[in-house]
């Protein structure tokens, strides 16, 4: 490049400056992007454990009395014991009862290992608490000491005798299930997934983009920015999580998200410097275009998505809050990667980006092409745009009607995976045999005296009402935990549904006021999963107006300040909102009715994940912003050259056809990929998502976006009038501003890259 070049290079917007330099000094940008991601990585590893997620409202209150305490933890395990068809009584079962007998004397036998043990054969009354209401299980509970790497080497040695009594009593069924083991599968099997989805998205991304581009080169340079965006992203996140919370779910979704920008933000720009350079342009003018044009729509989608994502910290709860900064950093990694190393691999590789190309493919994706099916399709909608946008707008409508009857939940570990794991499938037959046992509530109680006798009759009388209740268990326990009394009491129901809730409000408003009343100096607070997600969905419910308002805001403003076209910038919002409330629809339709269990292969809890849709509609906000940004720009540049508002719509629609298309096809596959995982919450993210960006490339894109546009007319645009036409020709595929046009750019109408220096 000339030092006239450069001069140049170095005197234009920031954006164009960072491209040229890193066009400049491509190995030193590929190096120094190498060095940040394995740094990030090293970082996340070796930052030990994250911050805890505390719950919502009185359950989190419950928390951190415990965590207060700063003691160590223990961990309860229960091993259930039946005849595999239960057709026995447990009690007067030789076979059931020696094998209760056999496990307790090995666990007993391990030193160490337990600090208390239960069984139905001790007394009167463990053989009342620990003996199914129906006779025919019974459970051997006993509680493991921590800390947890301590109490992991405990279970394990356990975890042995257990198999080896099954093995020795074939005649019995012996399964165990409890703090550790659940944890345990919850964790292998999340670990498993996201395993299972880096192995699939890869592949399947590089069979897209090779379609895509043609040549293996080209599809292996995005693919090659995404993966090292999402490795560097969950490195960030490691180090992040000491300080900020954020559960197992956030790395899924880190990966998730961190594929599909990745690759979308890397397709808009290789695309067009690769017709750049097909048009006849050099290398560096190439790269230049590339980065006032796409490069900018980039950096301004990345920003936007961002600051949607921000919204979520409006919640003020920590699941929201976790998904949030994880899904930030990821974000901003690939707009950061987009705008330099992206840059430097295309300098760097020059002419060979093509290579290996395939055949029939390689020479036809070099050019930008007019989709005749698209433009075909907008054409009939722009003649018709009542019947069209009609038929599409009530289409859509009948398939979010569902939404409105929604249920919030979220699954508890048993009904989060198949019950092909061990673990889950104990946990289903303790629960269906000790209604509660899983997952009973936790009343910590905190004041003078609660751990020395003050609290007693207070444990009494909530014993004494609980035995007489059908929503509560009388197996109820109370524990000392440091300066705080901690009581378990089972729950009616499966822990989330509307049985559990009952219970939980009847313990909170009914049974422990009264149990309390005669105490002085004690306070109490009601915690477990149950309390948990009730409250989660409480404070959700009174939270969620401010990110919605906020997020609707926010992409008000930004439509209205790219197009100056408030009318635009309204429809825009209200097929956003439509695309996203059909695909919960389908969520609601799919998972919480279940009418997709027995393709993806789950059993449905009766609700949808609770946090699931205002994640979607905040992300989904972010990422449409992409297409429309490109379809609208190229609509209005059109529009601003003298052509008729429904040609604009036309030629707009069908000139970006193959990149929003294969931008689309992209995200489709990742999110679609996340249907295939075990956890549930997983397939309803994948599909939610999936069916939103597909709804939005081709309904909206196609049929409601182009009939809007066409009846709103001139009117859509006409802000302050059509600007006066130039006196430029027509441009042709050589100069057209691909889709991601600088909207300041689009302004000049008609003016070239010459023109403009």
């Amino acid at each position: 490049m000339s030092r006239k070049a450069s001069s140049t290079t170095a005197k234009g917007p920031l954006l164009e400056r960072m491209v040229g330099w890193s066009a400049r000094h491509p190995k030193k940008v590929i190096v120094g992007w190498i060095l940040l991601v394995a740094v990030a990585v090293l970082l996340g590893d070796a930052a030990g454990s994250g911050a805890k997620t505390t719950d919502a409202g009185e359950a989190g209150r419950a928390q951190s009395m415990i965590r207060e305490q700063k003691v160590t933890s223990s961990y309860t395990e229960n091993v259930l014991i039946e005849a595999p068809g239960r057709d026995k009584p447990f009690l007067g079962s030789a076979e059931l009862e020696s094998t209760a007998k056999d496990l307790s004397d090995r666990i007993r036998a391990l030193p160490g290992a337990t600090t208390e043990i239960v069984t139905p054969l001790d007394n009167e009354r463990t053989r009342a608490v620990l003996v199914s209401e129906d006779g025919k299980s019974g459970l051997v509970s006993f509680t493991i000491p921590g800390p947890g790497a301590e109490a992991d080497k405990h279970f394990a040695k356990i975890r042995t005798e257990v198999e080896a009594v099954q093995a020795a009593h074939p005649d019995a069924r012996v399964a165990m299930a409890g703090d550790i083991s659940l944890t345990s599968a919850v964790d292998k099997a999340a670990d498993e997934d996201l395993a299972q989805a880096e192995l699939l998205s890869l592949p399947v991304t590089l069979i897209i983009l090779v379609v895509v581009f043609g040549a293996l080169i080209a599809a292996a340079v995005p693919l090659f920015l995404a993966a090292t965006a999402v490795l560097a992203g969950l490195g960030v996140l490691g180090l992040v999580g000491t300080v900020i919370p954020a559960n197992s779910t956030v790395s899924s979704v880190v990966l998730l998200i961190g594929m599909a920008v990745g690759v979308d933000y890397s397709l808009f720009y290789l695309r067009r410097e690769r017709e750049e350079r097909a048009a006849g342009k050099d290398a560096a003018e190439a790269l230049k275009i590339s980065a006032r044009t796409s490069g900018h729509a980039v950096v301004v989608s990345g920003i936007t998505v961002v600051l949607s994502l921000a919204g979520l910290f409006l919640a003020q709860i920590d699941t929201f809050n976790g998904m949030a900064i994880g899904t930030i950093i990821v974000v901003s990694l690939a707009v950061l990667g987009s705008v330099t190393v992206l840059p430097a691999m295309l300098s760097l590789l020059g002419r060979r980006v093509d290579a290996l190309r395939l055949p029939f493919l390689g020479r036809s994706r070099t050019t930008a092409t007019t989709s005749r099916g698209w433009s075909a399709i907008a054409g009939g909608v722009t003649r018709h745009p009542v019947v069209f946008g009609g038929i599409a707008l009530i289409a859509l409508v009948a398939l979010a009607l569902p939404a409105f009857g929604m249920k919030l939940s979220e699954p508890g570990q048993l009904d989060s995976l198949p019950r092909s794991i061990p673990a889950v499938d104990a946990g289903v037959r303790l629960q269906q045999a000790f209604p509660g046992g899983a997952d009973p509530a936790q009343v910590v109680v905190r004041g003078a005296g609660a751990t020395t006798g003050a609290a007693d009759q207070a444990v009494e009388e909530l014993r004494r009402q609980a035995a007489t209740s059908d929503l509560l268990g009388d197996q109820i326990s109370a524990n000392p935990v440091g300066d705080v009394l901690s009581i378990k009491v089972p729950l009616a129901g499966g822990g989330t549904d509307d049985t559990s809730v009952e219970a939980l409000r009847t313990l909170r408003e009914d049974v422990l006021p009264q149990a309390f009343a005669n105490t002085s100096g004690l306070e109490y607070a009601v915690g477990g999963r149950t309390a948990g997600l009730h409250d989660f969905a409480t404070v959700l419910e009174t939270r969620t107006i401010w990110v919605i308002g906020f997020v609707l805001v926010l992409s008000f403003i930004v439509l209205v300040v790219a197009f100056r076209a408030p009318l635009v910038a309204a429809v825009s919002m209200v097929l956003n909102l439509l695309a996203i409330g059909a695909a919960i629809g389908i969520v609601v339709l799919g998972f919480q009715n279940g009418n997709l269990a027995g393709l993806l292969g789950f059993s449905s809890f009766g609700g949808v994940v609770n946090w699931l849709p205002l994640f979607m509609f905040v992300i989904l906000f972010g990422l449409s912003m992409d297409y429309h940004v490109f379809i609208l720009s190229r609509v209005r540049e059109r529009w601003a050259r003298g052509e008729s508002a429904k040609d604009a719509v036309v030629h707009g629609v069908g000139s970006s056809a193959g990149v929003v298309t294969s931008a689309a096809v992209v995200m489709i596959a990742v999110f679609a990929i996340f249907a295939t995982l075990s956890g549930i919450e997983y397939k309803m993210l994948g599909v939610g998502m999936a069916v939103a960006i597909l709804i939005d490339a081709t309904i909206v894109r196609g049929v409601l976006l182009p009939a809007s546009l066409s009846l709103l007319g001139d009117r859509a645009w006409a802000l302050r009038g059509r600007p006066a036409p130039v006196a430029e020709p027509e441009p042709t595929t050589e100069n057209t501003i691909e889709p991601g046009e600088d909207v300041k750019v689009l302004s000049q109408v008609g003016a070239t890259e010459e023109g403009t220096r």
